[in-house]
C-alpha cells in the first residue's frame, strides 16, 4: 500500500506549480481590468492584496497594487495617490508620463510581464497599471515594521558601541558604513532562494581582500540553488557541505556592527542576510572565536591577560572531566595521598565508575543549560540555578555522584561560558564527551592521542584557503601579534591585525 505524500512535499510541489504558472502567464494586456484579475489570481486572492482604482482623467484610469502592510503608506498617498489626483485634465497621461513628471518617489522603473510585476509585488513594490498600456510601473516604497537598533544581547561588551544589527539589511550595512568611510568599500548584492528570494549581501574593502575568496563566494552563492534561505547557517552549511568535514566552525557570526566593520579593514568579506540580525565573516580563523571586540577597548595588557584565562579556560571545558577520569580510574599515583583519600571517601558508596558519574552530571547540565535558554526569560535563569544546586546535592546525598564529580563538571560548565564565540562552544561540548570515552578506556594515553589527532584535525582545517589555525600554525610573526595577546596599537597597523595575509 502507498504511503501518504507528505503534506509539506505537496505544499511545496503546488508552490511550484504555481512558479511554472507564474512563467506562463506572458505579457500585459490593454485592458486594465484583465492586468489586474490575472495579478489577483496568481497571488490567490490573498487578504492582503490591496487594489486601488483611481480616476486621474475623464479617459485614463489606473489601479495601484500592493500588499497591506509592505509599503510606506504616507509615501504612497503624499508622492503617489496625491500627484496622481491633481493632473491637469488637458494633459495626455501615459506610464513614461506618470514617471517622469507626476510620481515624486525616488526610484521608479517599469515591469513588461506579469512574473516581473508580481514578483516586485511580494518584495514591497507598489505597482501601478493603467488602461490602454501594456506595461506597469514599479514604485519602490518598501517599509514594514522592523525593530529598533538596541544593545548586543549575543556579544555583549562593558565598554564600546552598544548598538546591534536588526533583521533588516540596509540598516546593518549602514551601521557598518557610519564606521568605515572609506571610497574602497564595496557591497555586492544577490537573491538566493527559489520560494524566499532572500537578499543576500557582500561587503568587502577593495584593495584589502583577496580577490580570489571574492569571486569563490559569489560563485558559490550564485550556485545555491534550494527553496528556501532563511538564515546565515543555511549559507554555512550549504556552501561548506562539499569542503571539508568538521564541527568545527569556519564562518565567524556576529550581531556588532565593529566587530564587522574591523573584519572589513582586515580584509575579511562580511556576509548580510536579509532577515537575521547576524553578519558573516570570512575567511576566519580559530583564534578569532576567542578573540572579543571589547579586547580592543581595554588596555592590551588587561586584554592580553583575559585572553589567557580564556585559553585556560578553553582547556578546563575540553579535558577537565577526562582527567579527572583519567586519574581516578588508572592514575591513583599521581593524586596526593591526602586528595586521594579524600575522594576514596566520597566515592566509598557511589554504585558507578567515574565515567558513569561524569556522563550523569555531564548530560544533566546540559539538559538545565537549554532549559534556561529555551524557557522564557524572567524565569529561565532562576530555574537553570537552583534546578542546578538542588540536582547537584541531591544527586550526591542520594550516593548517585560524588562531591569531586559536581564540582569537576560545574567547574566545567562554568568554563565554557568564557568562550565568547557560541558556536565554538558547542564543538567543545561535543568533543568533551570523546576525551571522557578516551579517558575512560586508555586513561592519559588516550586523551594525549585524542589531543593530538583533535590538533592535526584543526591544522588540516582551512577557510577559503586560509590556514584555519593561523597565525600559530603555520606561524607568521607580524599576524601573532593579536593571536593570543594583544600587542599595543603602536606596534602593529590594519594588514597586522588580520593573520590572512598571504606573505610576511
Amino acid at each position: 500500500m502507498d504511503r501518504q505524500q507528505p503534506q509539506h512535499h505537496i505544499q511545496i510541489q503546488s508552490e511550484r506549480e504555481q512558479s511554472d504558472q507564474l512563467k506562463n502567464v506572458g505579457e500585459f494586456r490593454s485592458a486594465l481590468k484583465d492586468n489586474v484579475n490575472t495579478i489577483s489570481k496568481i497571488l490567490g486572492s490573498s487578504s492582503d492584496l490591496i487594489v486601488r482604482e483611481l480616476s486621474i482623467s475623464d479617459h485614463s484610469k489606473v489601479a495601484l497594487l500592493y500588499l497591506d502592510g509592505m509599503i510606506d503608506l504616507k509615501t504612497a498617498q503624499d508622492s503617489v495617490i496625491g500627484p496622481l489626483l491633481n493632473q491637469s485634465q488637458e494633459e495626455e497621461i501615459t506610464l513614461d508620463y506618470l514617471a517622469n513628471r507626476v510620481i515624486e518617489t525616488g526610484e521608479v522603473s517599469t515591469a513588461n510581464s506579469f512574473s516581473e510585476a508580481i514578483e516586485q509585488i511580494v518584495f514591497g513594490s507598489l505597482i501601478l497599471l493603467m488602461e490602454g498600456e501594456q506595461g506597469a510601473l514599479i514604485i519602490s516604497i518598501a517599509e514594514w515594521e522592523d525593530r529598533t537598533v538596541m544593545e548586543s544581547k549575543a556579544q555583549p561588551a562593558v565598554r564600546g558601541p552598544q548598538n546591534s544589527f536588526t533583521e533588516k539589511l540596509r540598516t546593518n550595512t549602514t551601521l557598518v558604513r557610519r564606521k568605515v568611510k572609506d571610497t574602497r568599500v564595496r557591497l555586492d548584492s544577490l537573491f538566493v532562494g527559489n520560494f524566499t528570494k532572500t537578499e543576500i549581501a557582500l561587503m568587502y574593502m577593495d584593495g584589502v581582500v583577496d580577490n580570489k575568496i571574492v569571486k569563490e563566494l559569489h560563485q558559490s552563492l550564485k550556485s545555491i540553488n534550494k527553496d528556501q534561505i532563511l538564515e546565515g547557517e543555511y549559507i554555512e552549511e550549504i556552501i561548506l557541505s562539499n569542503k571539508q568535514f568538521t564541527i568545527f566552525p569556519r564562518f565567524y557570526n556576529t550581531d556588532r556592527p565593529d566587530t564587522v566593520a574591523a573584519g572589513i579593514l582586515e580584509g575579511r568579506i562580511a556576509i548580510f542576510i536579509e532577515g537575521t540580525p547576524f553578519a558573516l565573516l570570512a575567511p576566519s580563523l580559530f583564534v578569532d572565536f576567542l578573540q572579543s571586540a571589547e579586547d580592543y577597548y581595554q588596555s592590551y595588557l588587561y586584554s592580553s591577560l583575559i585572553r589567557v584565562l580564556r585559553y585556560f579556560s578553553l582547556c578546563i571545558c575540553l579535558f577537565a572531566p577526562s582527567i579527572y577520569i583519567a586519574l581516578t580510574t588508572f592514575h591513583q599515583d599521581m593524586i596526593p595521598t591526602h586528595l586521594l583519600i579524600s575522594i576514596a571517601g566520597q566515592r566509598e558508596g557511589t554504585p558507578f565508575p567515574a565515567f558513569i558519574e561524569a556522563l550523569i552530571m555531564e548530560v544533566t547540565f546540559e539538559i538545565l543549560r537549554e532549559a534556561g535558554i529555551r524557557m522564557p526569560r524572567t524565569i529561565g535563569q532562576a530555574v537553570s540555578i537552583v534546578g542546578t544546586i538542588v540536582i547537584g546535592q541531591a544527586a550526591v546525598e542520594a550516593g548517585i555522584v560524588s562531591a569531586a564529580m559536581v564540582i569537576v563538571v560545574a567547574i566545567t560548565a562554568i568554563s565554557s561560558f568564557v568562550i565568547p564565540a557560541y558556536n565554538l562552544a558547542i564543538p567543545i561540548r561535543i568533543v568533551r564527551f570523546i576525551f571522557m570515552l578516551l579517558a575512560t578506556t586508555f586513561g592519559s594515553y588516550g586523551i594525549t592521542i585524542g589531543w593530538v589527532l583533535l590538533l592535526i584535525h584543526l591544522c588540516h582545517l582551512n577557510s577559503f584557503g586560509v590556514p584555519y589555525m593561523g597565525p600559530i600554525a603555520p606561524y607568521r610573526k607580524r599576524a601573532a601579534r593579536d593571536a593570543i595577546l594583544r600587542f599595543p596599537f603602536r606596534s602593529r597597523d590594519v594588514k597586522q591585525m588580520s593573520g590572512t595575509e598571504n606573505q610576511e
